[in-house]
């Protein structure tokens, strides 16, 4: 198997600290270095729709949430975990391209439901699907299998922070 960078770092460490069990560091070392590595590739993918990443995921959970494509600003942030806030900036960034409106909510009175606009719909279904062919290449490097291996350790682990 061929090594990688933090396979040089664990080797500085036994080295110099051959009592310290760094395996730990080396699968947060690797998660941190592909953090950095798909943030870049991502960004490339959503800047081609003139989209930055909380933008694109915005569109997106709108999207997957089925017609007609409107959540409230607070499940919007929920579901994002972000602050409310931050889903402000957002929202008034994507009104202001025409891209989500804001609405009267018919169950609330004083509420108001985000919408994807037409455009936004259009755009973010020609973005998805460039961001789905997007992740299968940055995957392609693995077989079948490994992925579905990651795919159950990576939430196995994610259980463990989010419960």
């Amino acid at each position: 198997m061929n090594a990688d960078p933090v396979d040089a770092i664990l080797a500085q460490w036994q080295k110099e600290r051959p009592d310290l069990d760094v395996s730990a560091m080396g699968i947060v070392g690797r998660i941190g270095r592909l953090t950095k590595h798909l943030d870049r590739s991502l960004q490339e993918v959503f800047s081609e729709f003139g989209l930055q990443a909380g933008e694109f995921d915005v569109l997106a959970t709108l999207r997957r949430s089925g017609a007609p494509y409107q959540l409230t600003p607070t499940t919007l942030f929920n579901a994002l975990m972000i602050s409310s806030g931050t889903m402000t900036h957002r929202i008034d960034r994507l009104e202001q391209a025409d891209l989500v409106q804001r609405i009267p909510d018919p169950s609330d009175r004083r509420g108001t439901l985000i919408q994807l606009t037409d455009k936004g719909l259009t755009l973010i279904e020609k973005a998805v699907e460039a961001h789905v062919a997007n992740l299968n290449r940055l995957l392609s490097g693995l077989e079948a299998v490994e992925s579905e291996a990651l795919a159950q350790l990576l939430r196995k682990l994610l259980i463990s922070f989010e419960g």
